[in-house]
């Protein structure tokens, strides 16, 4: 016979079953704390996004809302271009941009090849956040605004100075002869028409005879021919045109005698006016300054011949050597003026086409530099046979006699200059295998939890340049002046995207 409540036991177990089945549906199957079950007091889970080191409610990156997809910018090859769409600019007031600064962007790209980008780069969508404001500090990263500057770029090649030809004059005697006196030495300073050296020249003596020979010839031709022509007829015609004839010929004569002395470089215009008693003494110290002093032994000599500086300059070199022959057309000095110099540049072939007259040059050699810009004047037409590098030619002021010829040293030719280029320090700018970017501070990022984060930004990098001793990059394209942008140890930002991308991954 059956126990009496034998159906208990298990009408129990289907209740606990069904219990512990309704208790899994609500807790997801999951089990839960025993403070819960114990009927304690239960605390909030941890608020923080390890994946983002902020606080998981206010984390940025992890939040539900996507962003908008990227622009992208053809003008400047960048996502999210600000310079093109200054909404997207994070300053506190509307920034200040006009289509000057997108020209002088246009003008940068146009003139080389510019690092570009990818268009399928997606870390414009990504924000770098801090927990806290001052966590910046902290963490040794600074930030500077994005301004405008000057920036430059050039090329370097070899150069050397050199005198120009047309200033440098090898100053000898006119004829052979003696050198009798010297009156300058090699650094002495001298003006155009200075006597250097007087030189005892025989031919200078023949020519005067000659001229003053012929002076006295003619003057007998001209008074035969009056008294002829005073003869009332004693003489006859034909003797008068003879007379004439020979006067011409006496003309003719004295003419190539003054020339001869022309040739020597002692002209005379004005002999025909001096009496003729003192035409001898005038011929004697013709081309001698009567200031000089000579010893005595030549001071009454009819062959004196000064040596005279054609030009403004400074004596370089000389053999002028009292009691030492001195040969015509054997130079006696070298006189050079220094005050303009010409820099030859032996420019790489590959370069020579991007140079122009009137560019300017800056030279340099043992730490010294150009203050002042040499110009550009002439670019040879070819090529070096031997080293294929193209000769370009500048020209020097140098009045205040800083450089000497013959030096050697770097010229660099300044191809393009922008006045107000947009310029950032070059450790803002980081390549990210794909893309140029920058971390730019949010407007609000002191006013709130959720605007403590940099955004990053592609950028076009420019020229690279030093301005005020401090390496910048030129931005052509992607941010505006007045952005504040990270820049020492803003490579902690770029670990932390490096980070989050392998994790991705």
């Amino acid at each position: 016979m059956s126990r009496p409540l034998s159906w208990i036991p298990p009408v129990v177990a289907v209740i606990l079953l069904a219990g512990v089945v309704a208790l899994g549906q609500r807790v997801a199957w999951k089990l839960p704390k025993a403070s819960a079950l114990l009927g304690a007091p239960q605390k909030s889970p941890d608020d923080w996004c390890v994946a983002h080191a902020v606080p998981e409610s206010i984390c940025v990156e992890c939040g539900k809302i996507k962003p908008p997809p990227l622009e992208w910018c053809k003008r400047h090859g960048v996502n999210e271009c600000a310079l093109c769409n200054p909404n997207k600019a994070q300053t506190a007031l509307p920034p200040a941009v006009s289509e000057a600064d997108r020209q002088g962007a246009d003008r940068a790209l146009a003139f080389a090849p510019r690092p570009e980008n990818s268009k399928k780069c997606k870390l414009p969508e990504r924000r770098i956040q801090l927990a806290s404001s001052d966590l910046v500090d902290k963490l040794g990263v600074t930030t500077e605004k994005a301004g405008r500057g000057e920036v430059s770029e050039w090329i370097e090649a070899t150069a050397e100075l050199a005198n120009d030809p047309s200033q440098v004059a090898r100053v000898s005697a006119r004829a052979d002869g003696v050198v009798v006196e010297v009156f300058a030495n090699i650094g002495n300073r001298v003006k155009k028409g200075d006597v250097l050296a007087i030189v005892d020249a025989a031919d200078v003596g023949k020519a005067k005879a000659e001229l003053l020979q012929a002076v006295v010839d003619e003057e007998l031709r001209r008074k035969t021919i009056l008294n002829l022509r005073n003869s009332e007829g004693a003489v006859t015609g034909g003797r008068i045109l003879e007379a004439e004839a020979t006067l011409e010929e006496a003309v003719v004569r004295t003419l190539l005698a003054r020339q001869s002395l022309a040739n020597l470089g002692l002209p005379i215009d004005d002999f025909r006016e001096t009496p003729s008693a003192e035409l001898p003494e005038r011929l004697r110290s013709l081309g001698v300054p009567t200031e000089l002093s000579f010893t005595r032994a030549v001071a009454g000599s009819n062959n004196l011949l000064a040596v005279r500086s054609p030009l403004d300059g400074e004596i370089v070199s000389r053999s002028a050597v009292g009691g030492e022959a001195a040969e015509a057309g054997k130079p006696l000095f070298v006189v050079a003026n220094s005050s303009r110099l010409w820099i030859s540049l032996s420019v790489g072939s590959e370069h020579a086409n991007k140079i122009r007259v009137d560019q300017k040059v800056f030279f340099s050699h043992d730490g010294h530099e150009l203050k002042d810009a040499a110009t550009v004047t002439w670019i040879s037409p070819a090529a070096d046979e031997r080293t294929r590098t193209v000769q370009v030619r500048a020209e020097l002021d140098n009045a205040d006699r800083t450089h000497r010829a013959g030096e050697f040293g770097l010229g660099r030719v300044v191809l393009r200059e922008e006045k107000k280029a947009i310029v950032v320090p070059s450790e803002a700018v980081h390549w990210e295998g794909d893309c140029h970017v920058v971390f730019v501070r949010d407007r609000n990022f002191e006013k709130d939890d959720q605007s403590r984060v940099f955004h990053v930004r592609q950028v076009r990098p420019g020229a690279k340049d030093v301005l005020a001793g401090r390496h910048v990059t030129e931005i052509a394209g992607g941010i505006v002046p007045g952005e504040w942008l990270a820049v020492a140890n803003s490579g902690l930002f770029r670990s932390e995207l490096l980070k989050n991308n392998l994790g991705a991954g």
